[in-house]
């Protein structure tokens, strides 16, 4: 591992070429969604996660095995990419792990903040960003919303959250304290990137463009989620600066009218990847699909680009989606099969591209 010298990501894609075989597919879900907790366990110590649930299986057991065993394999696999990067790629790809970090504070803050206990809330820890273990136990033990936000002061996120403390206590919503820590990680990978000029020819051009079109999405799902439920509350508040899709004053104006958003979401780079889901959200109930096909629209957009230019950190970023993705997606089913919940019921949180 090293952050200086040139960039190395000829090794680190033959790497994550040989970690991507195997993936579950959409085989292995079929199966597990009709298991039990149990089966799904030892379904899995027949998987690449064999080391982890053989370690916790004398600790835990259940969903919490499943659990704990899910977050630790992923922080491995993360560890493993830093430490076979090296120079600008390994600089890029661990300000983007810093994404881990932002779910772990918003995690601490709502544990706190809903009286969840400190194992409960060390549990949906994902151990992959730069926090050490030491801030991660004071947060989960930490007594008072308040004492998370002071913890965090040593953080990059700080600045955001001390400006939204106050709008916190006096809503006495965590939605200020969330936005502000997601803007803080997208503003801080944004810092050195002129996004008006992406040239796909330069390695943090493609980095940029990946980045772009998930601020993008998010952008969307919190648009679409403000305009179905016909809230008052500021779209700008939400808004992340740096895609491409939206300035601030059009998503303001966009949020009010559903069939203009639709329209203007159609019409963009997006189209094409989104047509069929948006189809469906105009004769649906619900945002949940539609959500769902926007996180696989991106793992196909990044999958596209690692592709078509396999020798930059695309295929890096690529990766880490997938496997993030297939953590929710066995999660998903452990925690639905926990519940009672249908194959179906099941099947319908699961994003599979």
């Amino acid at each position: 591992m090293s952050a200086t010298g040139s960039s190395n990501p000829e090794y680190v894609n033959s790497r994550v070429r040989s970690r991507r075989t195997v993936l579950f597919d959409e085989e292995d879900y079929r199966k597990l969604v009709r298991m039990g907790t149990g089966e799904i366990a030892r379904y899995m110590e027949e998987t690449e996660y064999e080391t982890e649930m053989n370690e916790l299986g004398t600790r835990h057991s259940g969903v919490d095995l499943i659990e704990y065993a899910l977050n630790r394999n992923l922080a491995k696999h993360f560890h493993d990419l830093l430490d076979w990067a090296e120079g600008e790629l390994y600089d890029l790809i661990a300000n983007y792990l810093r994404k881990f970090d932002a779910w772990n504070a918003k995690t601490a803050l709502r544990g706190v903040y809903s009286g969840a206990s400190a194992e409960e809330i060390q549990t949906d820890y994902i151990r992959a960003g730069e926090f050490d273990e030491q801030l991660l136990d004071q947060l989960a033990a930490a007594g008072s919303v308040e004492e998370v936000v002071e913890l965090l002061e040593t953080t990059i996120f700080a600045e955001g959250l001390d400006a939204a403390f106050d709008e916190y206590e006096q809503r006495d919503v965590l939605v200020p304290l969330e936005n502000a820590i997601d803007k803080t990680f997208y503003e801080h990978l944004l810092e050195d990137v002129d996004t008006t000029r992406v040239n796909r020819n330069t390695p943090r051009g493609l980095y940029t463009e990946v980045l772009q079109a998930e601020i993008d999405f998010r952008n969307v799902r919190n648009a679409l989620r403000l305009s179905r439920t016909g809230t008052d509350l500021d779209p700008t508040e939400f808004y992340i600066a740096g895609g491409k899709l939206f300035d601030e004053s059009e998503l303001r104006q966009l949020v009010g009218n559903l069939d203009e958003l639709v329209d203007h979401i159609r019409e963009s780079t997006y189209g094409d990847e989104l047509s069929s889901a948006l189809a469906d959200l105009e004769d649906a109930d619900s945002l949940i699909q539609f959500e769902h096909a926007l996180d696989a629209a991106l793992l196909e957009y990044s999958d596209a680009l690692s592709y078509t230019y396999p020798i930059s950190i695309c295929s890096a970023l690529s990766y880490i989606l997938a496997k993030e993705r297939e953590i929710e997606n066995i999660r998903a089913i452990a925690r639905g099969r926990e519940v009672g919940l249908s194959v179906e019921e099941i099947e319908r949180e699961l994003v599979v591209t």
